[in-house]
């Protein structure tokens, strides 16, 4: 690799911008416990001392956004002014620096806010170093060295289920037949599975119309919402199942709405329905209570998938060491980008649990396809009980989104890790002030937040205190 000398040399700047789409006046993305979601990101660019630029995002659902791009402000001097030689040859000890400032963490440590806002940097670092080297993120994994890209992980705290001797056997393990396997995923890809009709919001007919319009162009794989209402809940899997029939797979997600022996009631009454898995039926932080609703639901065959709020690496060895979850469903924002995801998906490999990426969002799916193809090339070589999950909503911002043929993603051949964005989109969505924000606030449609701010009480140094 040319990852010896680098041309920019150096991080002079990084800009990060809060960008949100109004999703939630058509309920896209609704569920049990997010029911007006507006899909948004911290958006962030990576400027060098030449014209190549790297960047990155972290998602959100709206209200919070502001949270992430104010972190990634605050962590930015982590990496500013930084030598890609410094950041690149030795790129967890990066990691590291952003996840482990010695006051930042404070409000972490590695996770939450502060977790998003490393993931839009690490995004964005990944990204400048896929188009330095001219290759699409999958590839420049790929075609590393397993020793190099070994050294990108930080295995602080998982060490006593993996280390960094057994990750580096298993990529070596793999290296034979890898050139085949990259021409599978350039010409056929990678299966996929549908949410898009699946939304808690969505009435009864507009289900039943997306259904039928994904079943003509060939998909088989179908996601709804359930967990707010049980006999709505039969009611809805019982229209998709009869629509999908029993040759195509149904799976169901709760969006952490349950207890744990809710969840378990819940879905022996779900049963009948034949679903892969319940997705996300309690706490995303109780490793145990997953333990006990996929101890439950096995006899029945229905497996545990989780992930997508999973804090960090930590939570999943323990839901791996534990057999928590049947599928891991890792998230290319919520865990602190490509560095701590590549440790999930090689402890998913050597306890032999699947990893089902989370997508959809705002550019989820378009990274995470890179993801799962190097999973595929360098870790597996395999896509049995594997898919990646699909929405189209928000494609057209992308510049170069994802592509899909038969069902399946086709591997990304551009260089970087596809989420960079039309400057239209962005000055469009910029919120509060982008022309499309502005004309939803004067129809009355959101509330201004110039204009109506919430009360608040601000304490002055005089001692006064005022009330807005």
């Amino acid at each position: 690799m040319a990852h010896a000398s680098y041309s920019p040399s150096r991080i002079r700047g990084l800009s990060v911008r809060d960008i949100r789409f109004p999703t939630s006046l058509e309920s896209d993305g609704s569920d049990a416990i997010h029911p007006d979601p507006d899909y948004s990101c911290a958006y962030v660019v990576v400027y060098t001392d030449t014209t190549i630029k790297g960047y990155g995002l972290s998602f959100t659902i709206g209200r919070g956004n502001e949270l992430v791009v104010a972190a990634v402000k605050s962590l930015s001097n982590v990496v500013v002014g930084k030598t890609l030689r410094y950041i690149f040859d030795d790129f967890a000890r990066t990691w590291r620096a952003l996840t482990s400032e010695s006051q930042m963490r404070w409000v972490g440590p590695e996770k939450g806010v502060i977790h998003l806002a490393v993931a839009a940097i690490t995004n964005a670092l990944w990204d400048l170093w896929a188009r330095i080297e001219h290759k699409p993120l999958w590839k420049l994994l790929v075609d590393m060295e397993p020793e190099k890209l070994v050294s990108t992980i930080d295995f602080r705290y998982i060490e006593d289920v993996l280390t960094k001797e057994e990750a580096i056997q298993m990529l070596k393990e793999m290296q034979p037949g890898k050139e085949k396997r990259e021409e599978r995923m350039l010409t056929r890809g990678y299966p996929a599975y549908t949410t898009a009709a699946g939304w808690l919001g969505y009435p009864e007919k507009k289900i039943e119309r997306l259904l039928n319009g994904f079943m003509s162009e060939g998909w088989r794989h179908f996601k709804i919402k359930v967990g707010q209402d049980l006999e709505d809940d039969k009611r809805r899997c019982q229209i998709v199942r009869k629509l999908i029939g029993d040759e195509r797979t149904l799976m169901v997600d709760a969006n952490q709405k349950w207890g744990v022996n809710q969840a378990i009631d819940w879905m022996k009454e779900l049963a009948p329905f034949k679903p892969l898995w319940i997705e996300e039926p309690t706490s995303p932080d109780d490793v145990l209570g997953h333990a006990a609703v996929a101890k439950a639901l096995r006899p029945l065959g229905i497996g545990v998938a989780t992930g997508e709020m999973c804090h960090n690496r930590v939570i999943f060895k323990q839901l791996l060491q534990t057999q928590a979850i049947d599928y891991c469903q890792i998230d290319a924002c919520r865990l602190g980008g490509v560095n701590e995801v590549l440790a999930v998906y090689l402890m998913a490999r050597k306890f032999e649990v699947p990893v089902c990426p989370h997508a959809g969002g705002v550019g989820l799916c378009e990274m995470v396809q890179h993801l799962q193809m190097w999973d595929y090339v360098s870790v597996t070589g395999t896509t049995k009980n594997r898919m990646i999950e699909y929405v189209g909503h928000l494609e057209q911002h992308f510049k170069n989104p994802k592509r899909i043929n038969r069902c399946h993603y086709i591997a990304p051949r551009v260089p970087g890790y596809s989420v960079e964005m039309w400057e239209k989109s962005l000055q469009d969505y910029e919120y509060p002030y982008g022309p499309v924000w502005k004309e939803l606030f004067k129809e009355g449609r959101y509330r201004d937040p110039e204009r109506s701010p919430p009360p608040w009480v601000e304490h002055r140094l005089s001692g006064d205190i005022v009330c807005r």
